[in-house]
């Protein structure tokens, strides 16, 4: 009796990015309603920050056994002991990236079997980890500064000066445009925004059938 043995197709591996505010969410979501898997990479480094066994034992060993209780990972206690040193938040993300990097891959190795053109990872640091050399095409979501802010503040709940501080810590617009193959301007116009996304992704699916 014959195995029923699924074909994998390779999949166009895709970033997308954006400074804080810019609106990466909502254009995922537009993504996911055109039939595209998305990677939320920051919700994923959370969950394998609790779960993954090998990148626990690092934190643990890198930052204290404290950091966890009964199991679980104390987030303030561990921002407490890395946000206010550089050195400490690099040591962290050396930790995390690598971890979420080899959940990516095994992740987009799932998608290969249903058939999609291409497969979404959404990263606020996807540059700034240095992520995007290993996908084929990047999508950057920006916004106009004061939107930005504007989001952010009303989100949450925060005051406009820590939302531009929030900023500082991450690479300028301008470096990332530079590095982009695709950039979508989400300032407010819903219906602006989804003609952008629709034309990438025709464009995307077009790339994918010549691949």
């Amino acid at each position: 009796m014959k195995r029923n043995v699924q074909t994998r197709t390779k999949v166009l591996k895709i970033g997308i990015t954006g400074g804080i505010g810019s609106g990466k969410t909502t254009v995922c979501k537009m993504f996911e309603e055109l039939g595209i898997p998305v990677y939320y990479a920051d919700e994923r480094a959370k969950y394998l920050m609790q779960h993954e066994h090998f990148l626990i034992d690092e934190i643990k060993k890198n930052f204290g056994e404290e950091v966890y209780e009964d199991g679980q990972l104390n987030r303030q206690l561990l921002a407490s002991k890395v946000f206010h040193d550089k050195e400490r938040v690099k040591l962290l993300n050396s930790l995390v990236h690598p971890a979420v990097f080899r959940d990516t891959e095994r992740w987009v190795m799932e998608q290969e079997v249903t058939n999609v053109p291409y497969a979404l990872k959404e990263a606020a640091l996807l540059i700034e980890a240095g992520s995007h050399k290993y996908l084929d095409k990047l999508i950057l979501v920006t916004a106009p500064q004061n939107v930005r802010v504007k989001r952010v503040v009303e989100r949450d709940n925060v005051s406009s000066s820590d939302v531009m501080a929030r900023m500082q810590n991450q690479l300028p617009e301008e470096e990332k445009v530079k590095l982009a193959d695709f950039v979508i301007v989400n300032d407010n116009d819903k219906e602006h925004l989804k003609q952008q996304v629709l034309k990438i992704h025709q464009q995307l699916v077009e790339l994918s059938a010549t691949k």
